[in-house]
């Protein structure tokens, strides 16, 4: 299993980057050619979260994105450290209504995430979160003689 980890302070100048990285590290897996437009968007649209989270709540922690490779499949792991809190748990007040407005936005997100990526897992808690997306990939054709 081979692995390769990127972080980056979480500015949105940086996501270019993890999308570049993310579709040469998938085309080197082996991931089709015609899903990789799909890898750098989910791409770009976890790590935009991400910074949009670490931002929102001043953590300045880097974004770390893992791109995994394995036997018939490559993984991204984007995680992040924002804490999630449970519903309510928010004091109401001044800025409660942004708060709804950034909640529409990131399951919006997330939404789009789904749509491009047809095996992904997100994971939530008080230490951050973590999108996991997944694709197959094909074994490098044989060269003959």
């Amino acid at each position: 299993m081979a692995t390769v980890e990127l972080r980056f302070s979480a500015l949105p100048e940086h996501v270019r980057t993890a999308r570049l990285v993310a579709a040469a590290v998938a085309r080197r897996a082996g991931v089709d050619e015609a899903v990789l437009d799909e890898v750098r968007l989910a791409v770009g649209e976890a790590c935009t979260r991400a910074v949009g989270l670490h931002q929102m709540v001043g953590i300045t922690a880097p974004v770390k994105v893992s791109l995994i490779e394995e036997e018939k499949q490559f993984s991204i792991e984007v995680g992040d450290e924002a804490p999630r809190s449970v519903p309510g748990d928010r004091a109401s007040g001044a800025g409660s209504g942004d708060g709804e407005v950034e909640a529409e936005e990131d399951e919006m997100g997330l939404a789009v995430i789904s749509g491009l990526v047809d095996d992904v897992e997100v994971s939530a808690g008080e230490h951050g979160g973590l999108i996991r997306m997944t694709w197959p990939t094909t074994p490098p054709a044989a060269v003959l003689p």
